[in-house]
């Protein structure tokens, strides 16, 4: 078939490539030629000589360059991986090993050109590769372009002139340019082991630290602030508008599942020291804060870290800020999704660090923030030096931390005390402690007699101490000297010589940080739980100490590893074994994908009763044992074991998932009994201050118990029931059965230097750390397997309104009646007994078909109900006015009756008071006409009487 008539498939832009990614539609030979990165392959590259062996080359080596750049115009604009844009999911998924039998997506070439430059005996996958990975001899890989392939040999081209010949098998294929920083690693064409270095790189280079690896997230430690984080990042990843790889997108996933399943969820943040697990585990924090704040519990519970980081971590030669305790913190929600509550879970803090730092480490960083940054007030009170006046942090010439500032930090803890609801009496009292485990470290002993006995000197060590603890000098100079041992009925004070006198002053330094430590953490749980109603929904954030390996690994690294050991265990037995015991046991066509299983070194560590840990007790409870004896006594019973390897002297190595670690036995057995005496025990019950008391307490009722053998000979505490080593399984096992119960979301960080510093990238150090964890494995399986996963009611329940008509309610029969009608490819899904399997991204089309479906439901629904309303408003308005109407023309009409009566009586009233004031006018008047017609009659009268009087003078005149 010739390079024109051959029919390729429909090829669309990939979803999610790096924001710098250009598409070109130049020359598509350009295209190819251009080399990952910062190499470019130019024309002239192939005639530079690099060495004296290639000057023979290079004759050869340029007249078969240019035929193949020639060549390469026959492709033309049909080239598979040209820079127009390429689907991965246009493109057949290929596995590691089929990378030489499967044909790549390129046009064939015509026979007569192939014969011209190549032989028949060069495999046909050979003669196209146009890019190969090279290993160099320092380990690092690196980019070639072939040249020319004859036999079992290549020639190859580096991007700096270079020409070597090669073995062809020596060559790794490297995936087309347009992959270059994919978000994902499924995306992919050739999952090998530099292909997956370079797309972290790539992306590193460009800060973006965050790549998806299948289900696990890859967060590589920038050393720098990145402009990936804050309010609007938050909100973005809130509202779906970013979908790109991010601790925030991982939190938000947990969220969502555990409000749609109702199931609890666990975010696994694993790594190396100083990986940046510590940040990772704030940052899912900060989101879950934001998505679920409200009730203020949110911003108490943010605050808990300045305290635990304080008192639990510690700058190492590797980490300025290393985590020497694991931490599990559990947040609740409430029904509604806000947060209700919180628990913190604590795991094995490193107690030897209190007395003892290598050369260029620090103690805990609350040491050093206490000393620079307390107020004149508390200093004077706890008679607080410089951090260089102590013994136990100037022994590494180590006290402060670049950029860092300690006095800073104390006043940041101190309002993050303040915001946990620790009063300032109790916070007096803890920074007095800590005072105390300080000037402990000053106290010194002199020697009184022949024996080496000696006594604690009366120095401003042992006032300063018995002063913040509230004891009396004479009681704790008699703890530090001396011990008490019952033998039959008698009580017998032995003293001590100077090794046993240290041991006792650094065994109740170390109890007394470590009592405080966990009292704080106590303190930290009630103010988080006060009041707070638990749903029994939670998400559990796992923040735990990282794989170590240094020059001596001591008792605190064995611990730390076997956690470690465990916790891939976990990662391995949910990514890997129960995915494909699940395949199996649903009935699904599935090639078993092999992986490394760590089963064995855990074996080694909880076999009983020849395992690490069972022989570790066993040599503790020996009254002879020591170190050695330890030594030869695993090497003798477990030399047959393959993950172990005793060695010279006290020292053995086990083969764990992350490498060899060879460990020192050197104290292991005085830090597994970690043993303080009973007599500083009673001297801490008998001090006036309220902690030591509590600290007294807390170790004579920690184990029901006992131990047999030389604790009690000794003259141990009967409080020291079970090892260090006993407890921490323990509570490790209680750990896994906490996230054996929860849906869990892997945070792979990884660290890409040993200088932690910025824009540096190791590939060796990487590598490593991508096959300690897993990752090429995780996205093999995922890749070739079928990673999303539904039972089929829950299928049927969730789309089964897509159906155009529903024949059966059988879950089975609509799930497989929604895949036909969605035309989901047979080859993308497989139907199992009870779940349906799907391939990556399957889901999503019927998730996204779902929800616009919803949506315009919805949508509809929120009309007809709109219309509901209104008409419904309508009618309502209508009776009320009709209501209202007949109310008011009962009103009026009453009222008009009321006023009709008034006005009537108003009437009667009127025409009453009128009659009364008409009659009184008509008497006033009749009173008045009859005044005036009686003076009338009496004028009458009287004039009569005068002019008869008149007459009669008249007439007696006239007489």
């Amino acid at each position: 078939m010739s390079a024109t008539s051959k029919v390729l498939p429909a090829l669309h832009p990939i979803k999610s490539l790096p924001p710098k990614f250009k598409i070109t539609s130049g020359n598509p030979t350009a295209g190819l030629m251009e080399n990952h990165g910062d190499a470019k392959f130019r024309s002239n590259d192939v005639i530079r000589s690099g060495s004296p062996e290639n000057d023979a080359l290079i004759g050869e080596v340029a007249e078969e360059a240019q035929n193949c750049a020639g060549d390469m115009g026959v492709y033309g604009e049909d080239l598979a991986y040209s820079r127009k844009g390429v689907s991965l999911e246009d493109r057949p998924s290929i596995a590691d090993e089929d990378l030489e039998s499967v044909p790549l997506p390129f046009p064939s070439i015509s026979m007569s050109s192939r014969e011209r430059r190549w032989s028949d005996t060069t495999p046909y996958a050979s003669k196209k590769k146009l890019q190969s990975w090279f290993q160099l001899p320092n380990g690092n890989w690196e980019l070639g372009k072939i040249i020319t392939t004859s036999g079992n040999e290549s020639i190859i081209s580096l991007f700096d002139g270079k020409v070597l010949k090669v073995k062809e098998e020596s060559l790794v294929p490297a995936n087309p340019d347009i992959l270059d920083g994919v978000d994902d690693l499924m995306q992919l064409s050739y999952l090998n082991e530099p292909s997956v270095l370079f797309n972290l790189q790539y992306r590193y280079n460009q800060n973006m630290i965050y790549t998806k690896a299948g289900p696990v997230l890859v967060a590589i430690n920038p050393f720098k602030k990145v402009p990936l984080y804050g309010n609007d990042y938050i909100e973005a990843y809130k509202r779906k508008a970013i979908e790109s790889p991010h601790v925030y997108a991982i939190t938000d996933t947990a969220i969502r599942e555990m409000i749609r399943d109702e199931v609890n969820q666990s975010i696994i943040i694993s790594g190396e020291s100083g990986a940046g697990k510590t940040e990772t585990a704030k940052i899912a924090m900060q989101y879950l804060a934001a998505l679920g704040g409200g009730s203020g519990i949110e911003y108490e519970i943010l605050k808990t870290n300045p305290i635990l980081e304080a008192f639990g971590n510690a700058k190492t030669l590797r980490n300025d800020n290393s985590s020497r305790f694991g931490k599990l913190i559990e947040i609740h929600f409430s029904e509604t999704g806000k947060i209700s509550g919180a628990n913190i879970q604590t795991f094995l803090l490193e107690k030897s660090r209190v007395v003892q730092c290598n050369e260029g480490e620090r103690s805990y960083h609350i040491f050093y923030q206490l000393c620079a940054g307390a107020p004149p007030s508390l200093r004077g009170k706890l008679n607080l030096q410089n951090a260089e006046d102590y013994n136990y942090l100037r022994q590494s010439n180590c006290y402060s931390i670049t950029g860092v500032n300690d006095a800073e930090e104390f006043r940041t803890v101190m309002e993050a005390l303040d915001v946990v609801h620790i009063s300032k009496e109790d916070q007096e009292n803890v920074f007095a402690m800590l005072a105390a485990v300080l000037w402990l470290g000053n106290i010194s002993f002199t020697v009184i007699d022949n024996e080496n006995h000696v006594q604690a000197v009366e120095d401003e060590g042992l006032f300063h101490v018995a002063k913040l603890i509230g004891c009396s000098i004479e009681d704790l100079k008699l703890t530090l000297s001396t011990r008490k041992m019952k033998v039959g009925n008698d009580n017998i004070v032995q003293k001590l010589t100077l090794s046993q006198a240290i041991d006792a002053r650094d065994a109740l330094a170390k109890s007394i940080y470590a009592c405080l430590f966990d009292w704080l953490v106590e303190q930290i749980n009630k103010s988080l739980a006060v009041g707070k109603r638990r749903t029994g929904r939670s998400i559990s954030i796992l923040d735990i100490y990282g794989f170590e390996s240094f020059n001596r690994n001591s008792f605190e690294q064995f611990c730390i590893n076997y956690a470690n050991e465990r916790l891939q265990q976990h990662f391995n037995r949910h990514l890997f074994k129960l995915e494909q015991e699940e395949y199996i046991q649903d009935g699904i066509d599935w090639a078993k994908v092999e992986f490394e299983d760590n089963q064995d070194c855990l074996n080694l560590f909880e076999k009983r009763p020849l395992g690490l840990l069972s022989l570790l007790d066993e040599e503790s409870t020996f009254p002879n044992g020591t170190d050695l004896t330890l030594a030869n006594k695993l090497k003798q019973h477990l030399n047959s074991n393959s993950c172990f390897k005793g060695e010279r002297d006290q020292a053995f190595t086990v083969h764990h998932y992350a490498g060899q670690v060879t460990y020192d036995t050197t104290g292991f057995l005085e830090k597994n009994r970690d043993l303080l005496h009973v007599d500083s025990i009673q001297l801490l019950s008998s001090c006036t201050c309220p902690l030591p008391q509590i600290f007294a307490s807390h170790m004579l009722t920690q184990s029901d118990k006992p131990v047999v053998g030389p604790l009690h000979k000794s003259g141990g505490a009967d409080s020291q029931k079970l090892s260090v080593a006993t407890k921490f399984k323990g509570q490790l096992f209680q750990l896994m059965q906490r996230l054996e119960s929860t849906t869990p979301h892997f945070i792979r960080c990884i660290k890409p230097n040993n200088l932690q510093s910025p824009e540096s990238y190791e590939q060796g150090l990487v590598l490593q750390q991508l096959r300690c964890c897993g990752v090429l494995e995780v996205v093999r399986i995922s890749r070739s397997g079928f990673p999303t996963r539904m039972s089929h009611q829950k299928f049927a329940r969730r789309y089964g309104f897509l159906l155009d008509n529903v024949a059966s309610q059988d879950p089975l029969s609509v799930s497989v009646a929604i895949l036909h009608q969605f035309n989901i490819l047979s080859e993308m899904y497989q139907v199992g007994y009870t779940k349906l399997f799907f391939r990556t991204g399957q889901i999503g089309v019927l998730e996204d078909t779902r929800n616009r479906t919803l949506h315009g439901i919805l949508r509809v629904q929120s009309c007809f109900r709109g219309f509901q309303a209104r008409r419904s408003l309508k009618d309502l308005r209508g009776g009320i006015t009709t209501l209202q109407s007949f109310i008011r023309g009962d009103k009026t009409r009453k009222a008009y009756s009321a006023l009709l009566k008034r006005h009537r009586a108003a009437v009667i009233i009127q025409k009453q008071i009128k009659a009364v004031f008409a009659r009184n006018r008509m008497r006033t008047i009749s009173d008045a006409a009859i005044v005036i017609q009686a003076g009338k009659v009496l004028y009458y009268i009287n004039s009569k009487i005068y002019d008869t009087n008149f007459c009669c003078m008249e007439y007696r005149c006239s007489n």
